[in-house]
């Protein structure tokens, strides 16, 4: 599993290349298909003498033999279950819709399919919505299931989104989070922030409470929308995310995700330090497997330092509080070991890193019969909303981006 995904981002160089090559090799088979000719009838054989039957040659007559009957063939093997047999059938209301964003001057109309998940609680007050980001060979209803994150909305009273990438954009539905014109907040980043603004309003939710999530390239996009979008987002929730702003192209992203930024990550979030309006901030949340190949553990590292950088202003602490945590094999909830790093605004959490001990490329507490979920805890998701529920961002915050 994750070493396809890590294949994935040098196929993508070479796909283009195959795809003349084998539109080219079509073309001329087509030009050489033999023509079908009909079949020439066989020359008719002389009829044999047929003798008449009698009582002296009857005997000689044998009934021919029947045939033995061909055994069946076995049915093939069920293919397995799509991730929406996984999904429980929950009382809140749980819709697929498209949003389109006009097009302007030059530029054409872009459309986007998402999920959306309201729950049945019955609510005074607006909504908090969880804008949900999933990872490459993923579909929004895989991240969904994999997540369990509806379950949680549904106790919790919180609407959840889920944007899904086209295969026409990207064969293998990755988010392209390494893109300059994607850091930027073009493209995918634009079209995303504009549908969160029409749900929002269309569902009457909380502007104030807007939190988004992702896992792997998902997370990498989550980490954009975020930073070009601080009015709109709150915090994020990162889970195995590729360190910010280093890369240009999809080789650029490859070697991110296995060899991290280096000493060029604090440059890269440069322009939120050193703006002439104020960066109103951004909490967030970084969830990582010790032993992720796909995306390696440097990455976090190299993330935390760059939303430290972005938060200085208003972390009250110096060093993070450190936190163990140790894992449990038995029980009704078995979970891996793991450790807390938290920079701190006060008594509020603003940075948080959580690496946990022989996770992989998967969420963690997620369901085991999805590829890219770990069944083992601890739980992502409830990990995420505890940090999102004590997050809030204040319309009225002077100079805010």
């Amino acid at each position: 599993m994750t070493k396809s995904l890590t294949s994935l981002w040098l196929k993508n160089l070479r796909r283009v290349g195959k795809v003349q090559q084998a539109q080219g090799r079509k073309l001329f088979k087509s030009l050489l298909t033999p023509v079908v000719r009909a079949p020439v009838a066989k020359r008719a054989k002389a009829a044999k003498t047929i003798r008449p039957i009698t009582l002296k040659n009857i005997k000689a007559v044998k009934a021919p033999a029947s045939k033995a009957a061909k055994p069946r063939r076995k049915p093939a093997a069920a293919p397995a279950q799509p991730a929406a047999s996984v999904l429980p059938l929950l009382p809140g209301s749980w819709k697929k819709s498209f949003f389109t964003l006009p097009g302007t001057g030059l530029a054409s109309a872009r459309r986007m399919l998402y999920w959306l998940y309201l729950p049945s609680v019955l609510s005074r007050e607006p909504r908090p919505l969880v804008v949900m980001l999933h990872g490459c060979k993923q579909t929004a209803t895989d991240f969904a299931a994999s997540t369990r994150m509806n379950q949680l909305a549904e106790r919790k009273g919180f609407a959840v989104l889920y944007p899904q990438q086209s295969v026409a954009t990207d064969s293998h539905r990755c988010w392209h989070w390494y893109r300059r014109a994607t850091q930027q907040g073009q493209g995918d980043v634009e079209l995303i922030a504009e549908m969160v603004k029409q749900v929002q309003a269309k569902h009457r939710l909380d502007t104030s409470r807007t939190y988004v999530a992702g896992l792997s390239a998902g997370a990498g996009l989550a980490a954009i929308l975020a930073l070009r979008h601080p009015r709109l987002i709150a915090a994020a929730g990162l889970h195995s995310a590729p360190v910010y702003g280093t890369s240009d192209s999809a080789l650029g992203g490859f070697q991110a995700m296995q060899q991290g930024a280096g000493i060029k990550h604090p440059e890269a979030v440069r322009e939120f330090t050193d703006a002439p309006v104020k960066f109103p901030g951004m909490p967030v949340m970084l969830i990582q497997g010790r032993n992720d190949p796909v995306v390696r553990r440097v990455n976090v590292d190299h993330l935390t330092a760059q939303f430290a950088l972005v938060d200085a202003p208003f972390i009250t602490r110096t060093e993070p509080v450190v936190r163990s945590y140790a894992g449990r094999s038995t029980g009704r909830s078995p979970r891996r070991a793991y450790k807390t790093a938290t920079y701190y605004a006060g008594r509020k959490p603003m940075v948080m890193k959580c690496e946990i001990d022989l996770l992989g490329h998967a969420w963690s507490g997620g369901e085991g019969s999805l590829d890219y979920s770990a069944p083992e805890g601890p739980d992502a998701t409830l990990l995420m909303w505890n940090f999102f529920s004590r997050q809030k961002r204040l319309q009225s915050v002077p100079g805010l981006m």
